[in-house]
């Protein structure tokens, strides 16, 4: 057992969220920080190079594969969700698109909480604040941030050809998702800069690298939370072989929608019965500690192109030496892309009403190998996303010993109106594949076999195909303090203990809609803001005014810290 030391602040994770608040705590409030991080450094050049994630999704040194129960509703597949093992995170290995959601998203959060500071214009300085945005500047951007947030360098042929296409179908083309509306077909803007990937290491850690106050240490698998008298006190890790103590002041958990609550159940927090089962004591009995597991989840729409077409071999032979040299002398070209260089947000069912549906237009065969034996060739996918699944999974433990990985059940498509709305989004990516100019590149259309199939057909072809977006969230929820539910209160602390809060994905009461990477930072700036004291909820306000207030940093010009 170490001997243990002293620290401010530990947070335990350093994905997206840790980055962020170990960042900020060390840079705006001199806090001496302690931040665990179970993967390794982010040392590898591909993590770097924007296309380079393509390499790292199968590496189990940069990705934890957290795989499924078995799912009867999907042919008894049991769908895995990687996630980011390396510092940096997801941010680190994902395809940095950068997408903020849709105001709607953000107020069921106020109700969920009774917090009107988790308004989407409350939170909007937050984006603004971190945001330093290669093309836009106004009142939804900002430009003086510490991350970069561009159009990428390169864009094929099949990713403009989608845009177009897809306007000829009847959507109107958008320049800015995260702008007046989020609805219609454009490219996507990015978490990058001058061809580099922009990860939360880039944007939050590197300015205090150095900085005495902080310290880092990788290959630190966090076993408990070590809690007396109900107050987090510090945590039991492993590292190197070795256990360690660490003790601090305040204990943050940003280790991610399926980690986090498998960290709280191992200290103690969470259904009483399960922890039980387990054989560990309850510290703070929590019931929704591992519920509410929501994910984003795609089918596809799959078609081989009659000519080269897209990506396919830009990673092999000549083509990776000459692609290679190209983005060392002039940081463009296919390593620049992000592999996903456009979309769309739409809604079948009502073309002028709030997008329910977004669609990924990926310049190659992207399939699982579980879902097809395909060779690959020239070719394109464009994926459907169902933007608010109705369906909704579970985080459990497997054991009682945190090197064991947790059970998950992220339950796709368990919901009804989730198989219609797949069903939907599948009709809805084929009247783009056969629109001009997509339809003139299309050689066929491997999955699904018959884009005029019957709902029958294609509720079996999402039933085979459907798997992750890579965006769990909400297995530690916040929500008002008379929800037996709610792990979390409206200021992101664990009910029942103190001195302990949850940054990260896990405390959403649900998922926004569309990529979750840019809400998870403004969500953790909120939390270290509140944690300081800059930010008071409506509670406090209530307390202190004698009466209901705004919430959050409302009014604050843009590069305002709230």
């Amino acid at each position: 057992m170490g001997k243990g030391s002293n620290f401010d602040v530990i947070v335990i994770g350093g994905g997206s969220a840790g980055c962020l608040a170990a960042g900020r705590l060390v840079a705006e409030y001199g806090l001496r920080v302690l931040l665990l991080e179970q993967g390794g450094a982010d040392r590898s050049p591909l993590i770097h190079m924007p296309a380079g994630f393509v390499e790292l999704l199968g590496n189990q040194r940069y990705m934890t594969f957290h795989r499924g129960a078995r799912q009867a509703q999907l042919f008894d597949r049991e769908p895995f969700i990687p996630q980011g093992r390396v510092l940096g995170g997801g941010s680190s290995v994902n395809a940095m698109v950068y997408v903020r959601g849709q105001a709607e998203d953000y107020q069921e959060w106020v109700a969920a909480t009774g917090d009107q500071g988790w308004r989407f214009s409350s939170l909007l300085p937050h984006f603004i604040n971190m945001e330093a945005n290669g093309t836009f500047n106004n009142r939804f951007h900002g430009i003086d941030g510490p991350l970069s947030v561009t159009h990428g360098s390169s864009v094929c042929d099949v990713s403009r050809a989608f845009v177009l296409a897809a306007q000829e179908a009847g959507l109107p083309y958008n320049e800015d998702f995260n702008g007046e509306t989020q609805a219609g077909v454009g490219f996507y803007q990015i978490t990058a800069g001058g061809g580099r990937r922009c990860s939360a290491v880039d944007a939050f850690l590197a300015p205090v690298r150095k900085d005495s106050r902080l310290t880092i240490r990788t290959g630190a698998r966090v076993h408990r939370i070590l809690i007396e008298n109900g107050v987090a006190k510090g945590v039991l890790y492993r590292q190197g072989g070795a256990l360690k103590k660490a003790w601090s002041d305040e204990v943050i958990c940003t280790a991610g929608a399926l980690v986090t609550p498998q960290l709280l159940m191992l200290s103690g927090i969470g259904d009483a019965a399960e922890l039980e089962k387990n054989g560990i004591g309850v510290v703070a009995e929590s019931p929704g500690v591992g519920r509410n597991l929501q994910d984003h989840h795609e089918a596809p729409v799959l078609a081989f192109c009659n000519g080269k077409y897209g990506y396919y071999k830009q990673d092999s032979g000549f083509n990776r030496l000459r692609n290679g040299a190209r983005y060392l002398a002039f940081r463009d070209g296919p390593v620049s892309s992000n592999g996903v260089e456009a979309g769309a947000f739409i809604n079948p069912d009502d073309a002028g009403g709030r997008p329910t549906l977004q669609i990924f237009c990926v310049p190659t065969v992207y399939l699982d190998p579980d879902v097809t034996d395909q060779k690959p060739t020239y070719g394109f996918t464009l994926n459907s996303c169902v933007l608010r699944p109705r369906s909704r999974g579970s985080v459990t433990l497997r054991s009682s010993s945190p090197e064991d990985l947790p059970l998950i059940s992220p339950n796709y498509l368990d919901d009804a109106e989730d198989l219609r709305l797949s069903i939907a989004g599948i009709r809805s990516a084929a009247k783009i594949a056969e629109a001009n100019p997509l339809k003139n590149m299309v050689e066929r259309v491997v999955y699904p076999e018959s884009l005029e199939a019957s709902d029958e057909v294609l509720a079996e072809h999402c039933r085979r195909t459907a798997k992750t977006v890579y965006h769990p969230v909400g297995t530690c929820r916040m929500g008002r303090m008379d929800d037996p539910m709610a792990v979390l209160d409206s200021q992101l602390r664990v009910k029942g203990v103190q001195g302990l809060r949850v940054f990260d994905a896990s405390s959403w009461p649900n998922i926004i809609s569309g990529n979750t990477n840019a809400t998870v930072y403004a969500v953790a700036d909120r939390g270290v803001s509140m944690m300081m004291g800059d930010i008071k909820t409506t509670e406090d306000r209530q307390t202190v005014d004698g009466g209901p207030a705004d919430g959050g940093s409302v009014g604050l010009a843009a590069g305002q810290r709230p």
